[in-house]
């Protein structure tokens, strides 16, 4: 199944025909400030993950960086730089996605306004 999403204004578009694993979704400081508050993606190969358009990165640490549109402000992408793989923002994908979640990360520093109900694993 291909898999194709674009940001809020479609200047930035993205597809791949590799399936997404590890969908999540991330309640770390990081993605809650840059999302608003939770942000869900899947990885593939970043080899598979074909870009179109300009992204904008921002090197949110000395490990990754998070590519966004420059235009919409649409935050789409997250790359550790020491990994072949790249992430992906489940909600900018076209519907329907035929994924599930698999699992909360980072929820040691979630937000203390909500709680995680839904039964996934959690992890720390």
């Amino acid at each position: 199944m291909s898999h194709r999403g674009r940001c809020l204004c479609g200047a930035v578009t993205f597809t791949t025909d590799a399936p997404p694993k590890g969908a999540s979704v991330c309640h770390c400081s990081q993605c809650r400030k840059q999302s608003g508050h939770l942000w869900a993606s899947a990885y593939v190969p970043r080899d598979a993950l074909a870009i179109t358009g300009e992204v904008t990165w921002y090197a949110s640490s000395d490990t990754a960086h998070r590519g966004f549109c420059g235009i919409c402000g649409a935050f789409l992408f997250w790359a550790a730089h020491a990994e072949d793989t790249i992430s992906f923002a489940l909600g900018a994908l076209e519907t329907p996605t035929g994924l599930r979640l698999e699992k909360h990360i980072f929820t040691a520093d979630k937000g203390d306004y909500y709680d995680i109900a839904d039964g996934l694993p959690q992890k720390d």
